[in-house]
């Protein structure tokens, strides 16, 4: 196992949960700026 690099000035791809919208930030979007639905982090697995 290694360690996974980790910067957290780096952008992360942030997809909308209701519409689909994929978008880059450094900080979480709470919210989609399109439909206001709920973000998740795309790096995140999802169980």
């Amino acid at each position: 196992m290694r360690d996974v690099h980790y910067d957290p000035q780096e952008e992360s791809p942030y997809e909308c949960f209701d519409c689909g919208t994929i978008l880059l930030a450094e900080r979480h979007p709470l919210r989609c700026p399109d439909c206001n639905g709920t973000m998740r982090n795309r790096r995140t697995p999802l169980e």
